[in-house]
């Protein structure tokens, strides 16, 4: 069993930044597919970026390519989150996840992770 934790969600004006950080209880962590979804009220939860088991890729949603950076830090068992030009749009609860697999095809499904973290509230004001 493997808790996250994540912190460092705000509120914060368009275009401005903020950094995500998720702490696991385990090293094993290090070795799963790690990522970040989000979910806005009344809308699914959504994939934002991840970490692909065993091949290290990283992968991003379409609508955060480009201004969103997923980064890992194994010698702590973190991940983050470096989120720049936010939009109003972006404003969700940030979830960081971990599965012990890597399995391309469902890499940005929800139900693909077994770990999740309690969640960070991120608010983005026009």
């Amino acid at each position: 069993q493997i808790q996250l934790v994540e912190s460092g969600g705000g509120s914060v004006q368009a275009g401005g930044s903020l950094t995500l950080s998720c702490a696991a209880s385990s090293r094993d962590f290090n070795s799963y597919t790690r990522g970040w979804f989000r979910q806005a009220p009344g809308k699914e939860r959504e994939f934002v970026a991840a970490f692909r088991r065993t091949y290290g890729q990283t992968y991003y949603a379409d609508s955060v390519k480009g201004r969103f950076t997923i980064s890992k830090d194994n010698s702590k068992n973190t991940i983050a989150l470096q989120m720049d030009l936010l939009k109003p749009e972006d404003t969700a609860v940030y979830y960081c996840a971990a599965a012990p697999r890597g399995i391309l095809s469902t890499l940005r499904a929800p139900d693909a992770y077994d770990y999740w973290g309690q969640g960070t509230q991120v608010t983005v004001s026009s």
